[in-house]
């Protein structure tokens, strides 16, 4: 008789999910504080822009490195470290007095949190079959979704009570919590005692990849110099941007077009994140459905991809809603594309490369995304600080939300010209 297929496998995507969920909360809070603050230090959308800048080039930097780290250090202590330095970050916004102490924290917390996503990657890759990797990868990154849904009911409410200092201090601290977990609960397959024999076989069933252990990491000229990376570089460079002003701006749209008052739980951008969720997995689960009917991979992720790109064409039309919940829908259709997108576009890596090489090629990737995290910024708060002198800040959203209407499409295009059918990478 078959030795049943154990789950532990899911305990682990359970932690990943329960840091990424950390790792937005984190991140989500000065957004819902941006009005209280600006009041604060008299920022303008300019400034908020330089702070946001801040952390997305730190962010850039330590993805770059960190997926490097990650690969030489390991999954285990790779997450430890990460957390540890974005935990402390996340608490130090609570001493800043200026908006360069503000820029500070941003960075330190850009550096910490830039661990998350390359790590996480990597621990499915080692944990998972192809077949359910975009699955398993869509359902920890909805962990972003519904930290972006808790933090518009939680940060108010702290705000409300105590003030915007302890909303970082208590949200901050909640990392040193889950690090208990992950050092308990974690480790990889092969060092894992409760792993059962059949589960180990079945993580380790893909027959085009060898497993290996203590593999030394690839160097970053080798990456560079195959076209999957570009494809995998291009599209977080045009798509992770546009995620990012969806959690940095959406709490200051609903404010200034629909007057929101975010000192009070917000309904409708829980809305907004809890649709995040459904796409994320949703994402995942659809081209591993694909994959399931007999589809090659590639054939899968794609077509998957260009249907979540054409899912975010429709927020364009925000901008002739006049009602709150039409703008509410348009904006939640688009927010959860990007997470579907988002779930696909990860386990390309794993699918285009070797274990090895995944956290590597996922932080090269991430940098690129934080890249033009660095530069939409700027154009988003030049663009608004223009029309709202001009009394009409909505204008600028609308010509926001057009950008953001194309710029899948635009990704699909350029991924499929570096790697048509997404061919495996032979690296020595």
């Amino acid at each position: 008789m078959q030795e049943k297929i154990g789950k532990y496998r899911w305990v682990v995507v359970t932690l990943l999910f329960f840091a990424t969920t950390i790792n937005y909360l984190d991140r989500q809070v000065i957004g819902l504080l941006k009005p209280t603050l600006e009041q604060a230090f008299s920022w303008t959308e300019t400034d908020y822009g330089h702070v946001v800048m801040s952390f997305s080039a730190a962010y850039a930097i330590g993805l770059l490195f960190f997926g490097r780290i990650v690969d030489k250090i390991g999954t285990k202590m790779g997450y430890i470290v990460s957390i540890i330095a974005w935990s402390l970050a996340a608490i130090a916004h609570a001493f800043a007095r200026s908006t360069m102490g503000f820029g500070i924290a941003r960075a330190a917390l850009g550096l910490g949190e830039s661990g998350n996503f390359p790590t996480a990657i990597k621990s499915v890759a080692e944990w998972f079959p192809k077949k359910e990797r975009a699955f398993a990868t869509g359902v920890f990154n909805s962990g972003a979704n519904i930290g972006a849904v808790v933090a518009p009911i939680m940060v108010p409410w702290i705000l409300g009570m105590w003030g915007w200092q302890e909303a970082f201090i208590i949200t901050g601290a909640i990392g040193f919590i889950w690090l208990i977990f992950w050092w308990i609960f974690y480790e990889i397959p092969s060092r894992q005692p409760r792993l059962g024999a059949a589960e180990y076989a079945y993580i380790h069933s893909d027959t085009d990849e060898p497993v290996g252990e203590n593999e030394q990491p690839v160097k970053w000229i080798q990456l560079f110099s195959v076209r999957q990376t570009w494809a995998f570089f291009f599209g977080k460079l045009l798509t992770d941007p546009i995620w990012w002003f969806f959690l940095f701006w959406l709490p200051s749209y609903f404010s200034s077009t629909f007057q929101i008052d975010l000192k009070k739980p917000s309904l409708e951008l829980a809305i907004v994140y809890t649709a995040t969720t459904i796409g994320s997995i949703g994402g995942g689960y659809l081209s591993g459905y694909f994959i399931r009917l007999g589809w090659p991979v590639f054939r899968a992720r794609k077509t998957a991809m260009l249907i979540f790109a054409f899912c975010v064409v429709p927020i364009m039309l925000a901008k002739y809603a006049t009602n709150l919940w039409v703008a509410v829908g348009l904006i939640s259709l688009a927010a959860a594309a990007h997470q579907a997108w988002s779930a696909n576009i990860f386990t390309t890596a794993s699918d285009m490369f070797p274990k090895k090489a995944v956290s590597s090629v996922v932080g090269i990737g991430g940098m690129a995304g934080a890249l033009g995290g660095i530069l939409f910024p700027m154009l988003v708060g030049n663009l608004l600080d223009t029309y709202k002198a001009m009394g009409d800040i909505t204008a600028g959203y609308n010509i926001l939300f057009v950008i953001c209407g194309f710029a899948y499409l635009l990704a699909w295009v350029i991924m499929h010209f570096f790697a048509p059918k997404m061919e495996k990478v032979e690296l020595p």
